[in-house]
């Protein structure tokens, strides 16, 4: 049996735009070309995926994450299917996900785990794939399961703090970045996540999201700075209606301690606030007052994407 690991950072959205039709409304078939346009950052927890091959009479695919038995990680079993059939035989695929953020918040988690099985999986089956090739796999399978949009590419590229300025799958997807150092801290706070499938497919949500995340690019690239890229965020966030008054504590709690700023998890009921290392340690203790201690979550910006771990 054959083994190898890949890591991918957290990719924590603050806004996004639905790319997934043409200005008139049809559907777009081709799935490298939907996606979404949006920002966020990249952190130093994120998923590990460890990913064991052997030769079998049939294909066998078994997934866990965090030790639990994950029938329903569809992304993942998508992204596994897909190698297989480029493969030649048949393989018995034991995948295991470690995953150090809240699952289904708004962290990118389906990526990451889609991303870092595509990256261990193409090494162990010795498929000779580029990045972008297997961030390709790694976005169809999101596209199809409907656990994401966009944050698959901006995996592939690095981290800190990213703007995907054109949609689609890693090289059709334009990414910018705000220039950050990795002493800068994500401080977050989580009540509770939200699924992204109820969002993509509620028309009135959908418009709204598209007409503010239009807006929100355009003034955040007006004026890239990481105090305009947040404020730009939490605006909108409440634009479209996703913060609840829990959030707006969060939002509070940020302000007060003296933070960067502060934006919601897209998507998801979370917050996460950007403060320089000095002043994490404040930033957590108030978020500490509105939440308990184990739904709060404090890393390091991270500036590197995914990548195979030796």
């Amino acid at each position: 049996m054959k083994t190898v690991k890949a890591f991918s950072p957290a990719g924590i959205s603050s806004f996004f735009e639905i790319c997934d039709a043409m200005p008139d409304g049809t559907p777009i078939t081709e799935l490298e070309k939907v996606g979404a346009r949006g920002g966020g950052f990249g952190i130093k927890k994120g998923v590990t995926t460890e990913v064991s091959v052997s030769e079998a009479e049939q294909n066998n695919v078994k997934i866990f994450i965090n030790g639990q038995d994950a029938p329903e990680a569809e992304t993942t079993r998508t992204v596994v299917q897909m190698f297989l059939e480029r493969a030649d035989g048949c393989y018995r695929v034991e995948v295991r996900h470690w995953v150090d953020v809240p699952i289904g918040a708004g962290f990118g988690t389906s990526a990451g785990g889609a991303l870092t099985v595509a990256l261990a999986l193409s090494r162990v089956l010795g498929l000779k794939l580029t990045m972008n090739q297997l961030g390709r796999i790694a976005h169809i399978a999101e596209i199809k399961c409907k656990t994401g949009l966009g944050t698959v590419a901006p995996l592939t590229v690095g981290g800190g703090c990213v703007v995907t300025v054109e949609p689609g799958a890693p090289g059709t997807a334009i990414i910018d970045r705000i220039p950050i150092s990795e002493d800068y801290v994500v401080v977050a706070g989580v009540f509770g996540p939200t699924l992204t499938r109820e969002v993509l497919s509620s028309p009135e949500r959908r418009l709204s999201v598209n007409k503010w995340g239009r807006l929100t690019l355009e003034k955040i690239l007006a004026e890239p700075s990481l105090e305009n890229f947040l404020a730009c965020c939490r605006d909108f966030a409440e634009k479209t209606g996703f913060v609840t008054e829990r959030v707006r504590k969060l939002f509070r709690a940020a302000d007060e301690a003296g933070a960067i700023g502060a934006a919601q998890n897209m998507v998801g009921e979370a917050v996460h606030a950007l403060t320089t290392s000095e002043n994490a340690e404040k930033v957590a203790q108030v978020f500490k007052k509105v939440l308990p201690e184990e739904k709060i979550l404090v890393a390091n910006v991270e500036l590197y994407g995914a990548r195979l771990l030796g």
